[in-house]
């Protein structure tokens, strides 16, 4: 019993040295994909800056929420998965915003930042992806989100080289939408992995399961 508590102990002292890694990593490239952004005009760059400030959020709470109890996890699960929609409702509210008048950011600071984040999760996503089946809803964000964030900036960087052959805004509004989904389906499937943890501590508790 106790070579498997300190066991525990121990996987969670590497999980929180690698949480807070990856929360520094995504701290620091926020401010600069979100100056870029901004400069450029791109919807697409603005809602991922904004998905790094919403890793750093994950990151640090996995880092304060270790050792809590089953319950406790769960409850703090379902706060990330809302956390995880920020992002989405910063690129629904840009993508309002230009609609009427999508005119196409500057291909190639958009392409080079968005090389820049893909460097950055895909980092983060190989530090975190040990972790994936640590056996909570913390863990599984943690890994969704870097993992999800290596797509989007992938994404970004096609279409870049399509908004640079077109000369159009709208490739950087409809993929500023598709962000938006993205979101939408992490956030539903680290809430289903909280609910599941939810059920687990009622049973261990001896509490009836509806």
């Amino acid at each position: 019993m106790d070579s498997e508590s300190g066991g525990t102990r121990t996987a969670h002292q590497r999980l929180r040295t690698v949480v807070l890694l990856v929360a520094g990593l995504n701290f620091a490239y926020f401010f600069i994909e979100s100056s870029v952004a901004v400069s450029i005009g791109s919807v697409s760059l603005f809602a991922d800056s904004v998905d790094f400030l919403e890793d750093t959020a994950i990151n640090v709470l996995i880092f304060l929420a270790l050792g809590w109890s089953l319950r406790q996890q769960s409850r703090a699960g379902k706060i990330m998965a809302l956390i995880i929609l920020l992002p989405a409702a910063a690129a629904a509210w840009q993508a309002i915003s230009k609609f009427g008048n999508p005119t196409p950011p500057d291909p190639l600071a958009l392409i080079l930042t968005a090389g820049g984040a893909a460097v950055i999760n895909l980092t983060c996503s190989i530090l975190l992806a040990r972790f994936r089946h640590h056996g909570s809803s913390m863990a599984t964000a943690a890994f969704l989100s870097a993992r999800n964030d290596v797509v989007i900036n992938l994404a970004i960087i096609a279409m870049g080289l399509i908004t640079a052959w077109t000369s159009s805004g709208w490739p950087d509004l409809v993929l500023g939408l598709i962000i938006v989904g993205l979101n939408f389906g992490a956030a539903k499937e680290v809430w289903e992995t909280a609910h599941q943890e939810s059920l687990a501590a009622k049973a261990l508790a001896g509490n009836s399961i509806d």
